[in-house]
């Protein structure tokens, strides 16, 4: 293991404990940040710092510097983590961190362990032919979508920082360089127990599983098979967080195994979007052509992923070869059942019910079919419902969002003699369902919007409202109204991109 300290600096402290970093040396590779030429400071969460434990005004001055990576904060150990991956269902033995560094960990305010990752900050040893660096567009996407999440309640990693670099990258045309900071329980990944199963590295699986159960799970360590509870219980994980996307509308765009963390956040904010009229079937992702990570596909395809996490780990489960699959194959089973409870459960908050019937399911997959017939916008529909369930004469205004309206007003029928089984009062059902069911999410349009003026102009206003705006996605706020509309004609956006 390589124990070489870090350069010596002088900067903001940071109150780090870098628990991966005294991983075995194949865990990663030690590497500096690249050095950028012209440094600035875009935005700063400073929130989120003081919930680390961030000297906050030191990194008000500091941070341009830190933040580029140009001044290593003293204690940080940076490092590009090694992991392999499945990308589109193809295997890549070794991927790894190509344009990201770990400065290290903190133990925050709350006393948890939270990664710092300079995202954008220069080749690493897994960089192949990149650049490691980042383009304004995608670290401004990332910073949109990261802190939207988290306001609507849905695991995920963070954002701290944004900083441009003064410097440009050269993708399809030349575009405005900058580091995106994140902050994350741990970066750790279905791919990175790939990168060591793919090598007969039981070893190191062992050691890897050790160290997560140590960091996430710790209950677990005197459970009588714990490399099993690890994999039920990051797919219980997975399946909630799953379910929470579709209750949103939310497509990852690229659920790769090396995007799936065992933490049960959400990472990597490439080629993400939120549906705007509702077809399961909806893919915005350019990579995707196929359609294998749309919408609808994501609870298959987080099984899938597990099913390769369960790939690596199987032999731990028990010394007979066919007890330890039965066992792995009882695990993903369980993912199936905990992902259909969660997401129905979170589906029948949406329309106002507390309490469960048979005939739920069918009542909101009549919905759904609506929805889709009627190309209606998916956040829209479930806001304005909230109204419906507080006055009946607020059904008009639902319709407007149905480009077809035929079989509609049954579902309306239906669905008030659902509610009249339940004891809550119209307006206290209408205010769950507002808490539930967002009237602002990062929309496409609006995130491209805020994109191009950056790019373009280095105009930054937009981005600042949108982030303001998805800081309070649950409540009604009348002056900013235009940003709950779906896009006009014109405005749709087809395609997002990784940025890679």
């Amino acid at each position: 293991m390589n124990d070489a300290p870090p350069p010596p600096t002088e900067t903001a402290p940071f109150p780090f404990d870098n628990s991966y970093a005294r991983l075995p040396a194949n865990f990663y590779a030690r590497v500096e940040p690249t050095p950028v030429a012209e440094p600035w400071l875009i935005k700063l969460n400073r929130p989120l710092a003081e919930e680390l434990g961030l000297d906050v005004e030191a990194l008000e001055r500091d941070g341009a510097a830190i933040f580029s990576g140009n001044k290593v904060p003293e204690g940080a150990e940076p490092l590009a983590m090694a992991y392999a991956g499945h990308q589109f269902g193809t295997f890549v033995p070794q991927l790894g961190d190509g344009r990201a560094i770990l400065l290290g960990e903190v133990i925050d305010r709350h006393g948890r362990r939270r990664d710092i990752q300079l995202k954008g900050s220069g080749q690493t040893p897994y960089s192949r032919r990149g650049d490691g660096r980042a383009a304004l567009g995608p670290v401004l996407r990332e910073y949109i979508v990261s802190e939207a999440m988290h306001a609507l309640g849905v695991p995920t990693t963070r954002a701290l920082a944004a900083t441009v670099t003064g410097q440009p990258v050269y993708r399809e045309e030349i575009l405005p360089g900058a580091v995106f900071t994140r902050v994350a329980a741990s970066h750790v990944r279905v791919g990175t127990f790939q990168f060591f199963a793919a090598r007969g590295d039981m070893e190191s699986v062992r050691t890897l599983a050790d160290h997560v159960i140590g960091r996430h799970y710790p209950e677990l360590m005197d459970d009588e098979k714990p490399y099993l509870a690890l994999l039920r219980t990051v797919a219980a994980r997975q399946a909630a967080l799953i379910a929470r996307w579709l209750n949103i509308g939310f497509i990852h765009g690229v659920m790769n195994t090396d995007n799936m963390t065992v933490s049960g956040e959400t990472i990597d904010f490439g080629p993400c979007a939120f549906v705007d009229s509702y077809d399961p079937k909806t893919v915005f992702s350019s990579i995707d052509q196929f359609g294998r990570y749309a919408y609808a596909n994501q609870p298959a395809i987080g099984q899938w992923n597990l099913a390769r996490l369960a790939e690596t780990l199987v032999t731990l489960f028990d010394p007979v070869a066919d007890t330890a699959v039965n066992l792995a194959n009882d695990a993903l089973t369980e993912y199936g059942t905990i992902f259909q409870k969660h997401w129905l459960d979170g589906m029948r908050r949406k329309i106002g019910l507390s309490t469960a019937e048979d005939g739920d399911l069918e009542l909101i997959q009549a919905l759904l079919m609506l929805m889709h017939k009627g190309k209606a916008d998916f956040t829209l529909t479930f806001r304005r419902l909230a109204a419906s369930a507080e006055d009946g004469a607020a059904d008009a205004e639902l319709a407007e969002l149905f480009e077809e309206r035929k079989g509609l007003a049954p579902w309306l029928e239906d669905w008030r003699r659902r509610l009249a089984r339940e004891g809550q009062q119209p307006r206290e059902r209408a205010q769950a369902m507002r808490s539930v069911n967002p009237a602002f999410i990062p929309r496409n349009h609006r995130v491209e919007q805020a994109i191009d003026a950056a790019v373009q102009d280095a105009d930054f206003s937009l981005f600042e409202a949108l982030l303001d705006v998805t800081s309070r996605p649950y409540e009604d706020q009348p002056e900013r109204a235009a940003y709950a509309a779906p896009p006009k004609p014109g405005e749709e956006v087809m395609q997002t991109f990784c940025g890679t």
